[in-house]
């Protein structure tokens, strides 16, 4: 790829724009925040890791939403971090009003991009970009159910002792406290965890995976994560960039696919060099299915109320 913007040079997006570099995924990285001087500071102290890393990736900072025209990827961590004791729905007024600033710098100045939305709470703002840039719905997704996944397995290593590269994990719904890990999915080299692990083991991994991001900032206090959420982002990343077609639990936007309509929430996707290429549908049991949309419902909920004041906002 020629070109990665990265907006929001927090904790997150320094950490994405250094494993970008690292891995050589992009002849440039733009690093953009409204914060003066923070994008070029970050730019420059990861800039100067090329020579004991050994890439030529080229970083730059700006405070100028144009500076992105041209990117091939568009990754959105700006926003509101939680604190101690806050959800993610806690910061969404804020992060809406952040996010559709930026959905028409990206319409305007990177109209062909592929947007990866991270800022929380990440499913209702993935849709609200998609709302409000039109763009097409295989290019707008939001990184959560890598994330999740990647948490999820790690738990499972923790309990079984097994390697984490034998383990795969899968999840669905919301990204927060009503989302749907999937145990029935998630397997140790193909043979699922309950052959492995009774039901009180597993109901404990999936409590937490679940509140995998509340444990970090309840120890860190200072910060949410941002290695993980970093790791993740570039995990799609690389898929989209090698067309490698990997199915992997991306927040998507949902025509049809498992009965759901005119909403963004995490389901198993196949990642490649168009973005979101196909949505797989699992078949799910009653209690999964239950589960799926009750957490999709609470989403509704928080669509129509985040919708109703850009409505009123637009109209004042």
């Amino acid at each position: 790829m020629d070109k990665i913007a990265i907006i929001g040079s927090g904790r997150v997006g320094e950490a994405v724009a250094h494993l970008l570099a690292q891995k050589s995924l992009a002849k440039d990285v733009l690093l953009v925040d409204v914060r003066p001087g923070i994008a070029q500071g970050v730019a420059l102290d990861i800039q100067e890791c090329a020579p004991l890393f050994g890439f030529d990736t080229r970083l730059q900072g700006s405070t100028d939403l144009a500076t992105i025209v041209d990117s091939d990827i568009v990754v959105i961590t700006a926003g509101r971090p939680r604190q101690p004791g806050m959800s993610r729905m806690d910061v969404l007024d804020e992060n809406n009003r952040i996010l559709l600033n930026i959905a028409e710098g990206v319409r305007q100045y990177a109209a062909q991009a592929i947007v990866i939305v991270v800022s929380n709470p990440v499913d209702i703002l993935t849709y609200q970009l998609w709302r409000h840039t039109g763009f097409a719905k295989h290019r707008v997704i939001g990184q959560a159910g890598v994330l999740d996944a990647a948490r999820m397995a790690s738990f499972v290593a923790f309990e079984t002792g097994f390697s984490v590269k034998n383990i795969s994990a899968m999840v669905l719904g919301g990204h927060g406290d009503s989302m749907v890990p999937m145990t029935r999915y998630t397997c140790i080299n193909g043979v699922p965890i309950a052959h492995f692990l009774d039901d009180e083991k597993i109901a404990s991994i999936v409590k937490r995976t679940r509140e995998g991001g509340a444990e970090i900032l309840a120890l860190k206090q200072t910060s949410s994560a941002y290695d993980a959420p970093g790791a993740a982002i570039v995990e799609m990343i690389e898929a989209i960039h090698y067309d490698r077609k990997r199915l992997l639990p991306c927040v998507a936007l949902l025509e049809g696919e498992y009965g759901q309509h005119d909403i963004a929430a995490g389901v198993p996707v196949v990642l490649g060099a168009k973005g979101v290429e196909r949505v797989v549908e699992l078949d799910l049991e009653p209690v999964e299915k239950d589960a799926f949309n009750t957490s999709l419902a609470r989403l509704r909920e928080d669509i129509k109320v985040i919708t109703g004041c850009t409505k009123d906002s637009e109209r004042g």
